[in-house]
């Protein structure tokens, strides 16, 4: 189920990133290249079949100039209805001092905290 729910939103990524380039008037080539990745690259995210890092997202949103937090929480990235948690997790894609491969290890790690937590509470109110 979470495969599927990470397929429609990937879909629902590229359909939003299409309607936003559109709306700007840009060509896919044209933002590929203000974007810094290949014409191929974009085409394949806009049809929901990858799935970009944070790095590139917030390169798009930047040549969009659209907020870099809402293609996270269009990504999956980021989930609005945790809160401070997602401040916590945009900390981490925001640190310029991270490469991609240690902000997606902090965002797992911190994420497998939060799911040991919430099963945590929950198991305590069961046994009340």
């Amino acid at each position: 189920m979470a495969r599927t729910r990470v397929g429609r939103t990937v879909e629902g990524l590229g359909d939003y990133l299409r309607e936003q380039r559109v709306a700007s008037h840009l060509s896919l080539r044209q933002l590929a290249e203000m974007a810094g990745v290949s014409n191929p690259y974009l085409s394949q995210i806009e049809r929901g079949l990858r799935r970009p890092s944070a790095e590139v997202l917030q390169q798009i949103a930047k040549a969009l100039r659209i907020s870099g937090e809402q293609l996270y929480i269009r990504a999956g990235i980021v989930d609005p209805r945790e809160g401070s948690a997602g401040s916590v997790e945009l900390a981490i894609l925001g640190d310029t001092s991270l490469t991609e491969r240690q902000k997606q290890s902090l965002l797992d790690v911190y994420a497998s905290f939060l799911a040991l937590n919430r099963a945590s509470e929950q198991a305590a109110t069961s046994d009340d």
